[in-house]
C-alpha cells in the first residue's frame, strides 16, 4: 500500500516544493498575459474608409491585387467585416462633388473576393501602392496643387518614401513638371496602372487622396502636418535660398515686386500702367507670365517681396514666396467668393501677408455687356448658385479688368507699409 506522502513529498525536499510551485505560478502568468494580449491586437480590416466631402478615400490591407487595364482592386473578404457593401465603384480625384470634372476621371471598381477566387498574382511587392488620377482639372496650377500636389503630400509622408505611385488618367506632362516633387515623395517610377493587364499584388494600398480644404491643410488632421509643412517641403525640393523676407530689411535695397501677367482670361488690360505708378513709388518691378518649368518658377517667385495678379492660378505660385512675403489679389467682379478661399485664407496660413484690390463694376469689362438692371451685376451669388459653369462662363472666362490707378495706388501704398513694418 502506498505511503500517505505524495510522491513530490518523497522526491523533492520542502524547499524544492516551494521554488517549484513559484516556477509554475511564473509560466502561469506569463502564458495568461501572452494570450490576453493577443486577444487585445485589434483585427486588421481589410478596408478602412478615409472618405470625406472632398474626396474617396480607401485604406485596403491584406492581399490586395490590383488589375489595371480592366480598373479593378480585389480586396480579401473577411467574415469580421461588419458592410453590407461587396463591391465599390468609386474615382480617385479629390473633387468628388464637381460633377462636371469627375465625369472625366476613370471610375474604378472594389470588389470583396474569397481568397480561393483571387485573380493570380503576376508580381507582388513588398511596399505599399496609392493610386490616384492625373486627369480632371490637372494642368491648371492651382488644381495641381489643391486637388494632386498638396493631398499627394498628405496621402504620401507616412510612409516616409517608401510607396509606390499608380497612376490613372496619366498625363505625361503633368510627371515632368512636377518630377522633383513625386521623386521626393516617394523612391520610385511612377506606374501608368491604367496599361498594366497583368495582376500586381500589395500588402497595402491606399485608394484616392487625402485632402481637407481649397489651397491648404488642416494640421488637427492625420498626418497632422500644415501648410507651412507643405512650403518647407517645397523649399527643400527646389532648393530655395530665402526663407523669410529678413534680408529686404537688412539691405537698402528697394522691395521686389512680381506682377503675374495673363493673357488670356482676366487680362490687366492698363498693365503697364500700373507697373509704372508701382516702380514711381518705390517697387523694383518685373512683369512676368508663369511659364511651365516649375523648378525656375519656384527660384523666380522666391526672389520676390510681393506677388501681385489678377485673381487665377498664376497666384498659386505665393506658394514659393518667403515668409512675411505680400500677397496682392486684384478681385475682377463678381469674384469676392472666391477670393477667401482660394487665396486669402491659404495666404495667410502661409505666413503670408495679403491685400485684396476688388474690381468695381466701372473697371471690368462687363459694363455695358449687359442689361442695366441684369442679375450679372445686382447679384452675382444668385448666378453662382444656378450653376457654376455659367458662373465661370460669364466672370472668369469673359472678364478683363482695367484698373482705376488712383484708386489702386492706396493698395499699392499700403503693401509698402507692410513691408515697412
Amino acid at each position: 500500500m502506498a505511503s500517505d506522502e505524495s510522491i513530490f513529498s518523497r522526491s523533492f525536499s520542502e524547499y524544492e516544493l516551494k521554488k517549484l510551485g513559484c516556477v509554475a505560478l511564473t509560466i502561469c502568468f506569463i502564458t495568461t498575459f501572452s494570450f490576453c494580449t493577443i486577444l487585445r491586437q485589434p483585427v486588421l480590416k481589410p478596408i478602412y474608409n478615409l472618405s470625406n466631402s472632398r474626396s474617396e478615400v480607401l485604406e485596403m490591407n491584406g492581399d490586395i491585387r490590383i488589375h489595371g487595364s480592366s480598373s479593378t482592386i480585389f480586396v480579401p473578404s473577411n467574415s469580421l467585416q461588419e458592410d453590407s457593401h461587396s463591391n465599390w465603384t468609386l474615382q480617385p480625384y479629390a473633387r468628388k462633388a464637381d460633377v462636371f470634372v469627375m465625369q472625366y476621371i476613370t471610375k474604378w471598381k472594389i470588389k470583396y473576393h474569397a481568397a480561393g477566387i483571387f485573380p493570380v498574382c503576376h508580381r507582388n511587392f513588398s511596399i505599399p501602392a496609392i493610386v490616384f488620377s492625373t486627369g480632371g482639372y490637372a494642368g491648371n496650377q492651382f488644381h495641381d496643387f489643391t486637388d494632386l500636389l498638396i493631398p499627394l503630400y498628405l496621402t504620401s509622408q507616412p510612409f516616409n518614401r517608401t510607396v509606390l505611385f499608380l497612376i490613372t488618367d496619366k498625363r505625361y506632362s503633368w510627371i515632368s513638371k512636377y518630377k522633383e516633387i513625386l521623386n521626393k515623395l516617394s523612391k520610385y517610377e511612377v506606374v501608368n496602372i491604367d496599361k498594366k493587364s497583368h495582376v500586381m499584388c500589395f500588402p497595402k494600398l491606399v485608394f484616392g487622396l487625402k485632402s481637407h480644404k481649397e489651397f491648404g491643410i488642416n494640421p488637427s488632421e492625420f498626418p497632422y502636418h500644415s501648410i507651412n509643412d507643405f512650403k518647407n517641403f517645397l523649399r527643400n525640393t527646389y532648393s530655395l535660398e530665402r526663407e523669410t523676407i529678413d534680408d529686404y530689411y537688412s539691405s537698402k535695397r528697394r522691395p521686389r515686386m512680381l506682377i503675374v501677367s495673363r493673357n488670356n482670361t482676366r487680362f490687366l488690360k492698363n498693365e503697364g500702367e500700373v507697373e509704372n505708378m508701382a516702380r514711381v513709388l518705390g517697387f523694383e518691378v518685373v512683369v512676368r507670365e508663369i511659364e511651365q518649368n516649375i523648378s525656375l518658377v519656384a527660384k523666380l517667385v522666391n526672389s520676390f517681396d510681393v506677388i501681385m495678379g489678377v485673381h487665377g492660378a498664376g497666384l498659386t505660385n505665393m506658394v514659393f514666396l518667403p515668409d512675411n512675403a505680400v500677397v496682392v489679389e486684384i478681385v475682377p467682379f463678381g469674384l469676392e467668393n472666391l477670393a477667401e478661399p482660394y487665396f486669402r485664407i491659404p495666404s495667410k496660413e502661409m505666413k503670408l501677408r495679403y491685400l485684396e484690390y476688388k474690381v468695381s463694376l466701372n473697371e471690368s469689362s462687363l459694363l455695358g455687356k449687359y442689361a442695366d438692371d441684369s442679375a450679372v451685376y445686382r447679384d452675382p451669388g444668385g448666378i453662382q448658385k444656378k450653376g457654376f459653369l455659367h458662373f465661370r462662363t460669364v466672370y472668369l472666362d469673359n472678364q478683363d479688368v482695367s484698373l482705376d490707378c488712383g484708386r489702386f495706388r492706396d493698395t499699392l501704398l499700403q503693401a509698402l507699409e507692410i513691408l515697412k513694418n
